[in-house]
């Protein structure tokens, strides 16, 4: 489902080198665009990315054109490897593989879902150059980790950007926030942040969920919260699981059988003695849960709010013991201390 993938299926019968620049070390908005994968409802197939991370950096992105290969390279990135793919000229990853002749059982890398990655037949890129600026520029070459902060901060601000604009899209005025918290892998989950503000938008925000589920490939679970949830704090949100959700009704189960993401071993495991692919593993079905406060029931799920702003500690406390009681603080306590609730 990736660019990489759509431009080598688009090519394939044609079985013509597809002529690429691999750019590094690029201007920070390309980086973020680069992380606004699998976004296709709202970033579809062809739309100009270089021109939105133009637009995000208030300034054109620069492009030239390569030396040896039909296409263009960032003009401000440090290193560029120039060359081309034919869509047909699949090789195995690793020796390993190579030499047992199987895709998706021997380890090759880190993968997003927080596992070790596994080897495949991939499309083989043939270098025919490499440019770079002069050595007394010094470069800086951004060595991306798998599933690392500066790796979930890239692949999700775009991310739930656009979730929010789809939810807002499908009923304008209920979605509050988006979150996708380091601990659901960048694209393994989300939870949305709600407002009902009347009867009638009751359900939407399983709608909205079922429409993430579907529009998001790897997506395996989707939280609904209230405006008296902090999404950005999971203490509060496992508070909401633990409290608000009743298991027969709030906790659905969408599009079992559609197309998920083969780097999830949970899905490995229906492939069986087959190899790990795309083409024999099938997705389960994500988990939506609906833990937001039912419309009318406000008062019944009422949180008591202390009132921590009224109250001066260094009236009764050192401001060493202050800060040491702080530095303690995690979770909920620390949202308590904060919110006063």
């Amino acid at each position: 489902g990736s660019h990489m993938w759509q431009v080598v299926t688009k090519y394939y019968n044609e079985n013509k080198p597809i002529p690429i620049t691999m750019c590094f070390g690029v201007p920070p908005a390309c980086t973020l665009l680069a992380g606004a994968g699998f976004d296709y409802v709202i970033l579809p197939q062809g739309c100009d990315e270089i021109g939105v991370a133009g637009a995000v950096q208030g300034a054109p992105v620069r492009l030239v054109k390569a030396r040896t290969v039909n296409a263009m390279a960032l003009a401000d990135c440090e290193v560029v490897l120039e060359g081309y793919v034919n869509p047909r000229d699949r090789r195995f990853e690793t020796a390993e593989a190579e030499k047992a002749g199987v895709q998706g059982r021997y380890h090759f890398h880190p993968e997003w879902a927080g596992y070790m990655g596994k080897a495949y037949k991939a499309p083989t890129f043939h270098v025919t150059a490499v440019t770079m600026r002069k050595p007394e520029s010094k470069p800086i070459i951004f060595a991306l980790g798998v599933h690392t902060l500066d790796d979930h901060n890239i692949d999700t601000t775009v991310r739930e950007a656009a979730m929010f604009e789809l939810c807002e899209r499908i009923q304008p005025g209920i979605i509050q926030d988006v979150v996708i918290p380091y601990c659901m892998t960048d694209w393994g989950g989300a939870i949305i942040q709600v407002k009902k503000r009347n009867k009638i938008d009751e359900g939407w925000q399983r709608n909205f969920m079922s429409a993430l589920m579907s529009t998001s490939q790897g997506m395996r679970i989707c939280i609904a919260v209230s405006e008296d949830t902090d999404p950005y704090d999971m203490d509060d949100v496992m508070w909401c699981l633990t409290t608000r959700v009743n298991p027969h009704t709030d906790i659905l189960n969408p599009i079992p059988g559609g197309r998920g993401q083969t780097f999830m071993p949970a899905e490995r495991m229906t492939a069986g003695e087959k190899e790990w692919t795309a083409s024999n593993t099938r997705f389960e079905g994500g988990m939506c849960i609906d833990a937001t406060v039912p419309f009318g029931y406000e008062s019944d799920f009422m949180r008591p709010v202390y009132a921590v702003e009224k109250v001066n500690l260094k009236n009764f406390f050192s401001e060493k013991d202050i800060q040491n009681a702080k530095s303690r603080m995690k979770g909920w306590v620390h949202s308590l201390a904060r919110t006063g609730r």
